[in-house]
């Protein structure tokens, strides 16, 4: 795979951040929470953020959620399926969504 290749895809890995009490929570021990494809891998997953955000990651842990079973009626469905990672910062690194200094 040629570089500018890689770099497309890996642009397209992170889907935006999860905000959530738990992510809330862990972002006070430098950790940011992600939105992220379902296919993506760790490796993937760490090169997306430090080439997006131009920070060091010193850890990523993916959660894989299945989608859930739902019913209206006779009708049946199935929710998508989707994964979280929580990617931990190097000491010194920081990410800030909201653009404030």
């Amino acid at each position: 795979m040629s570089a500018n290749v890689h770099q497309e895809k890996l642009m397209t890995v992170i889907y935006g951040p999860h905000l959530s009490e738990k992510a809330h929570e862990a972002a006070t021990h430098n950790h940011i929470v992600f939105k992220v494809r379902t296919d993506a891998t760790k490796k993937d997953i760490k090169q997306a953020v430090e080439l997006m955000f131009e920070v060091k990651v010193d850890d990523v842990t993916v959660v894989n959620y299945a989608g859930k079973q739902k019913r209206h009626g006779a009708t049946s469905g199935r929710r998508v399926a989707w994964k979280k990672a929580y990617v931990r910062l190097a000491e010194g690194s920081h990410i800030d969504f909201l653009g404030g200094e």
